[in-house]
C-alpha cells in the first residue's frame, strides 16, 4: 500500500516512520538476461542456468545492481509525494547486497523515511528501501535513496 504525502512539506512529520511495500515480482531469467544485455555483464553466474546449476547457488542469480535498479519501480508504489512540480533522485547512500535473488524468487521493497531537510527550492528526503526476499532470511538490497521533491 502506498503511503501518500499530500505535500513534500508533510514529509517532516513522519521521519521514521514506515511508508510500507511494493508488489512482489518475480525475478525470472528473461529479466536477467536483459539486464545483462543491457550492462554487457554476461558472466555465467547470471546468464548460463546449466553452468549456474554446478555454482555456489546451484541456479542463476540476478546482478546486484538489476536488484538496485528495481528501487526506482518500487518507491513510487511505496510513496506518492502529491503538490509537487517535480521530484528527482538525487543519489544514494550505504548499499549493500546482503543476499543474493535466485532465478524466480519474488522480490519486494519496503521503504523508511529516514531523514528530511529543506532544500534550494525543495525538500530532500532520505528513504532506506530494503528488497525483500520472499521466504529470506536476509534481504536482497538495503539501499539509501536520495530524492528531492519540488513543491508546485
Amino acid at each position: 500500500m502506498t503511503t501518500v504525502f499530500k505535500s513534500p512539506l508533510d514529509l517532516e512529520a513522519a521521519v521514521g516512520q514506515q511508508l510500507g511495500a511494493s508488489e512482489w515480482l518475480t525475478i525470472d531469467q528473461d529479466r536477467i538476461n536483459l539486464f545483462a544485455d543491457a550492462t554487457g555483464d554476461h558472466q555465467w553466474i547470471h546468464v548460463d542456468p546449466e553452468q549456474a546449476k554446478h555454482g555456489s547457488f546451484g541456479c542463476t542469480i540476478a546482478h546486484g545492481y538489476l536488484t538496485l535498479s528495481l528501487v526506482n519501480m518500487f518507491l513510487p508504489q511505496i510513496i506518492d509525494v502529491q503538490g509537487i512540480s517535480m521530484g528527482v533522485n538525487y543519489g544514494a547512500d550505504k548499499l549493500r547486497f546482503p543476499a543474493p535473488v535466485k532465478v524466480n524468487s519474488r522480490v519486494r521493497g519496503v521503504g523508511e523515511l529516514i531523514s528530511v531537510e529543506q532544500v534550494k527550492g525543495g525538500v530532500q528526503a532520505v528513504i532506506r528501501v530494503t528488497v525483500e526476499i520472499e521466504g529470506g532470511d536476509r534481504p536482497a538490497c538495503v539501499v539509501d535513496t536520495i530524492s528531492r521533491y519540488f513543491p508546485e
